[in-house]
């Protein structure tokens, strides 16, 4: 609202007031000639002011209300970029300490000694009688695999059955794949048994002896299924043997085979038992495991008594029978007694302790069965078909 006042100069009664609102002038009524001129370049001057507000430059109100939304705008956005930003550089921190450690854990292994029995945590303490040469533990399987080339007190526990567990794979890979003219599928799937028995018990066995230094658990583990695999090269070695012993008189065939495979889950159960591995129940595993070998003895005294001492010998291989179960108790013994390194005590570290010889003894026995039940099953073949 502008208001035009009476000016010096201009007559009493020429009073004019000028009100503009959105641009619109008013001149009230009553004011002289004499003021007409001031007045009009008034309103000449108020227009010119409107104008150039309509037409404002660069730089005006508008526009840095625009300026103050972007610099609002950048503001808030930067915790935003200091959160990525420092996100990117705790993941490249992460990853280049996974990467240190990577390298640490590759050099320690590589350069891993072997340590006295004294200095082993009491988990992979096991044979005191076994002073130098230990394994520390090696927490990753790659650094337990490598260790196979590398010398210790596990070295020849591990090679003897990793050796023997070859052999038979390769034995049954030439039996199994031999055709039908030769070799009927009915015998495929008997001698089958016996060569998945020895497979798995050799298997488990290196496999564990590779891995026991790798952690507390894993041993445990391993520990457990390798004596499964004992149980099951029992079973296998049970099964060609009955079959071909009692080929004819089915009711006992089955009965031996049931009552082996019960006495087989009860030795699996009691192997699953934590304690089972501990080193004070050594001699209780011992005799587990010989108690069940010793069971065959039921079968082979009814064979002996109903077909008579020549018949055992000649046609049902009692002689390689006997052989294999004497293989496997002096094994056993040596297992549990833990001779000769308890003669001589620091002594057999590396070589010829019980556990390597007892290793060696299972080998020989496993090959000395496979060759008795190969000619049993030649011989009971070749007498033709049963008579009633």
């Amino acid at each position: 609202m502008m208001e035009v006042r009476e000016r010096r100069g201009a007559s009493a009664s020429a009073a004019a007031a000028v009100s503009g609102s959105g641009g619109v002038v008013v001149v009230r009524r009553g004011a002289t000639t004499s003021a007409a001129p001031e007045l009009e370049g008034f309103l000449d001057d108020a227009c010119l002011d409107e104008d150039e507000t309509s037409l404002a430059p660069p730089g005006t109100p508008a526009e840095v209300d625009d300026d103050d939304d972007e610099r609002v705008d950048e503001e808030l956005s930067l915790p935003a970029r200091a959160a990525e930003q420092a996100e990117h550089l705790v993941r490249k921190v992460l990853e280049e300490a996974e990467q240190a450690e990577q390298l640490v854990r590759k050099v320690w292994e590589e350069a891993w000694k072997v340590c006295h029995f004294s200095s082993l945590p009491q988990w992979l303490q096991d044979n005191d009688f076994l002073h130098r040469g230990h394994r520390p533990p090696l927490p990753s399987f790659s650094a337990c695999f490598r260790s196979i080339f590398r010398v210790h007190t596990e070295t020849g526990n591990i090679w003897t059955h990793l050796l023997g567990c070859l052999a038979f794979v390769g034995m049954a890979t030439y039996f199994l794949t031999r055709p039908s003219a030769e070799i009927q599928w009915q015998e495929k799937v008997v001698f089958a048994s016996f060569f998945a028995g020895a497979i798995m018990c050799m298997g488990m066995s290196f496999t564990f002896h590779t891995v026991s230094c790798h952690s507390e658990k894993v041993g445990k583990l391993f520990s457990k299924l390798d004596y499964c695999g004992i149980a099951l090269l029992i079973i296998g070695s049970f099964v060609p043997w009955l079959y071909y012993g009692f080929y004819c008189d089915t009711q006992p065939k089955l009965i031996y085979l049931t009552v082996v495979v019960v006495l087989g889950i009860a030795a699996v159960v009691v192997s699953l038992w934590d304690k089972f591995g501990e080193p004070r129940y050594r001699p209780l595993r011992a005799g587990v495991f010989m108690g069940f070998g010793l069971s065959g003895v039921v079968p082979a005294l009814h064979y002996l008594f109903a077909q008579g001492f020549l018949s055992a010998v000649y046609e049902a291989s009692f002689g390689w029978l006997c052989l294999m179960g004497a293989l496997y108790i002096v094994g056993a013994l040596f297992y549990a007694l833990r001779v000769p390194e308890r003669w001589f005590p620091g002594k057999c570290d590396i070589l010829f302790h019980s556990h390597q010889i007892f290793h060696i003894l299972v080998i020989a026995a496993a090959l000395v069965h496979y060759h008795g039940i190969t000619e049993m099953a030649m011989k009971r073949l070749t007498m033709g078909e049963c008579q009633d």
